[in-house]
């Protein structure tokens, strides 16, 4: 199964809590330590068990484009297109 990460930019992130409401499978939360420049929470990834897919559903919900998805694959599942 393909392994994610996600990068919140903080100067974006209004802190909707949208991210959270629809990941799969619930690593995202609202940073209760630290605020953004505007004052609110940022969303963060909270993942020690590395369970985030990179589906970029956060991603695609997020209204300030605030979020960034990094995606890997094992090479093995990977299928060539050479000739």
């Amino acid at each position: 199964m393909a392994k994610g990460r996600i990068v919140v930019d903080e100067d974006l992130c209004k802190g909707c809590e949208l991210c959270i409401s629809v990941c799969p499978p619930g690593v995202i939360k609202m940073a209760a330590d630290r605020f953004t420049p505007q004052g609110y929470h940022p969303a963060e990834l909270v993942d020690p068990n590395e369970e985030c897919t990179g589906c970029a559903i956060c991603s695609i919900i997020c209204p300030d484009a605030a979020i960034t998805v990094f995606r890997w694959v094992p090479a093995d599942k990977i299928k060539s297109t050479a000739p």
